[in-house]
């Protein structure tokens, strides 16, 4: 039995990359969709929030000199994109779900309203957050702790390309240690990037544990939902 009832999964534009490191790379999606596809077959209710990255970074244009506010713009588009591919890929297996948007496109996902998000959830659709919190200034992490909290998600599961958190970068020097678990409060304390401030301090205030994985290994995202100990978990402790 799935140790969670409802999840969200935080997914980097990235992950949709793979190893292209820009654009969508359709083996990519196509394997996010396995995995999530194993864990909606458990009767798991999954929420997606994803990035849009690997198609433009709106902090880095910002810091390029492009002005924030359209850059930030730019930067929710690129998630609506990355919505489309991935809701594309998962009904082209069957899998029922919904693509909703902070930013309204009536034609191309449904405008996000809570209730609803809850109701298709509830429902057992898949349900993709795209568009960011619909705001300049905010990033996608702060979008998944803001959305775990308004449909109830018991757990954000945050798919990486790393086995969990570090002091700092293993690839940089493979003496740092990995946690097996954190506060959210020592988080902040180190000043570790494993999601920004904003939401770390969102999921504490609503005590909502973060679990961080490597979701490009075979089977952890199935292992993750059953509550094995996988990656890092940083929460109340």
């Amino acid at each position: 039995m799935a140790a969670y009832r409802r999840i969200l999964l935080k997914l980097s534009g990235e992950a949709l990359a793979w190893k292209r490191g820009y654009g969508l790379d359709p083996d990519a999606v196509d394997s996010i969709c396995v995995k999530l596809g194993e864990v909606h077959a458990l009767g798991v209710q999954i929420a997606v929030v994803v990035g849009g990255g690997n198609i433009f970074r709106g902090l880095s244009a910002s810091a390029r000199g492009m002005d924030r506010v359209n850059a930030d713009h730019m930067g929710m588009l690129a998630t609506v994109i990355n919505g489309i591919a991935l809701r594309d890929a998962l009904e082209r297996k069957g899998i029922p779900t919904r693509l909703m948007s902070a930013i309204p496109m009536i034609d191309v996902a449904e405008s996000f309203i809570r209730d609803r998000a809850v109701h298709h959830l509830e429902k057992g659709r898949i349900v993709i957050f795209s568009g960011g919190t619909g705001n300049p200034f905010f990033s996608t992490d702060t979008a998944a702790s803001l959305r775990a909290v308004q449909v109830g998600a018991e757990v954000i599961l945050k798919g990486t390309k790393v086995d969990g958190v570090y002091e700092g970068d293993p690839a940089v020097n493979p003496d740092f240690r990995k946690f097996d678990v954190i506060s959210f409060d020592e988080v902040l304390r180190l000043g570790l990037q494993v999601m920004d401030a904003t939401s770390i301090a969102m999921c504490r205030e609503n005590r909502i544990p973060i679990v961080v994985f490597n979701l490009t290994e075979e089977g952890n995202l199935l292992r993750v939902v059953n509550g094995d100990p996988v990656g890092t978990v940083i929460g109340e402790l």
